[in-house]
């Protein structure tokens, strides 16, 4: 090994051993840190549980109207399906109808979901 090597790789071990306390003290600072937040008086603890309430209400109620506003839309689409099913014959299929039967199941799946809490 040449005199260069040797001086990077003893410097490398080095900058290694002196680092390593660093980042005890680091983790072990931050260790203390997390611990601190641990304890919470019951006021903390019962606003944060208020809060939590108001958030899931107001995804419910948010949830409820979606669940609405596409069932609203399904009964348009299914008074549009039977309109477009009275125009056609017995040998003709129209391609809006295929279409808006498509569209009419994907958006039944959504509300059913939704429905689900999902």
């Amino acid at each position: 090994m040449t005199r260069k090597t040797s001086l990077t790789s003893t410097f490398a071990k080095f900058a290694l051993f002196l680092s390593l306390p660093f980042c005890l003290l680091f983790g072990l600072h931050s260790a203390a840190q997390t611990g601190g937040r641990e304890q919470r008086t019951p006021s903390e603890i019962e606003w944060e549980n208020q809060q939590k309430a108001n958030a899931q209400k107001k995804l419910n109620e948010q949830r409820q109207q979606a669940i609405k506003s596409d069932t609203d839309k399904l009964l348009q689409l299914a008074t549009q399906l039977k309109q477009y099913v009275d125009k056609t014959d017995q040998n003709v299929l129209s391609m809006d109808v295929v279409k808006k039967a498509d569209e009419i199941e994907k958006l039944a799946k959504a509300v059913k979901e939704k429905m689900k809490g999902q």
